[in-house]
């Protein structure tokens, strides 16, 4: 089959409006569940402190003699800790031309870009506080940085082969030989957290490690529901000896890390939250700053613990 003789199609013509959807799709992910879990406190120094304290040991012996003068007993001073805020942008640039013409998708370039950089900013915290960063305290010339989760924890960590802890928020961990993430880790790490006195709520791991833990027996049987046909695979919630304990998975947390969270004792201390504002106008553009001043603050870090270098894929 041909065309007739000059049959004029789209081909051939000129002025044909463009196609565009006035839809802008963006699956990036925006989740962040270490920071919508910890708890949101106030900074109020670049230098944001704390402290920690703990009971003595039980003793099982403790009698005394009828009458007997009281003795005293010793007494331990609180731990003072800290960490050092971490200032964080994203800088928006749009020309005046830009944010004049008709644009599909959007009305303002300006509040779109503005939209899209606060998600991105929201995911570097997550990204920032779940890391293995050592503390930086800062110059006139050197940034900031804020101790991460694993530069914490160091009471209840497993590692692989030549693995070494970190400590007190600035001395960054060292990555040990990657192992399979197994039940009987994850099992050592929650008794550990437990008889540290912690009680943790969360499971959080990676993508990857997320299908591991799914594939843990227990002591549970897996079931087929034949009258939806649905098969249940997830685990969801790890039902410990201690407790049980939501699986979460986390996009932005080292894939390498399995965590064991009491999440009452962590927290991010904001000096400056998600704040917004006009940078001076130098030409024909504007200048928008989003800006954010915050730290980790690990409440007790023994509360939590974590299975160390497991394998990733």
């Amino acid at each position: 089959m041909a065309q007739p003789t000059n049959t004029f199609d789209t081909y051939d013509s000129i002025g044909e409006r463009e196609d565009l959807s006035d839809v802008i799709y963006n699956i990036s992910p925006t989740d962040t569940p270490f920071l919508s879990s910890a708890a949101k406190t106030k900074a109020t120094a670049v230098l944001h402190e704390w402290q920690t304290d703990s009971l003595a040991t039980a003793v099982t012996d403790n009698k005394v003699i009828e009458g007997d003068e009281a003795t005293n007993d010793a007494i331990t001073a609180t731990t003072r800790l800290s960490n050092s805020c971490q200032i964080m942008d994203k800088v928006i640039v749009i020309t005046g031309t830009q944010e004049a013409v008709d644009k599909a998708g959007r009305a303002s370039e300006i509040a779109y870009q503005i939209a899209k950089k606060a998600k991105e900013l929201k995911r570097d915290l997550e990204s920032a506080l779940c890391s293995n960063n050592a503390e930086v305290t800062g110059s006139a010339t050197a940034a900031r940085q804020s101790g991460g989760l694993r530069s914490w924890v160091a009471t209840n960590d497993v590692m692989g082969t030549s693995g070494t802890s970190g400590g007190l928020g600035n001395t960054a961990a060292t990555n040990g030989t990657q192992r399979v993430f197994t039940e009987s880790l994850l099992k050592t790490v929650i008794k550990s957290v437990w008889n540290a006195g912690g009680n943790p709520t969360m499971i959080m791991v990676g993508p990857f490690n997320k299908q591991k833990l799914s594939g843990f027996t227990g002591n549970s049987t897996r079931f087929d529901a034949g009258a939806d046909a649905t098969l249940y695979t997830s685990v969801d919630v790890y039902a410990s000896d201690f407790g049980q304990l939501q699986v979460v998975p986390n996009r932005f947390s080292r894939d390498r890390d399995a965590w064991v969270l009491d999440m009452d004792y962590w927290g991010v201390a904001f000096l400056r939250d998600f704040t917004m504002h006009e940078l001076s106008k130098t030409g024909d553009s504007e200048k928008r700053q989003l800006i954010l001043e915050a730290t980790l603050e690990s409440r007790n870090e023994a509360a939590s613990g974590v299975v160390a270098d497991v394998t990733t894929s």
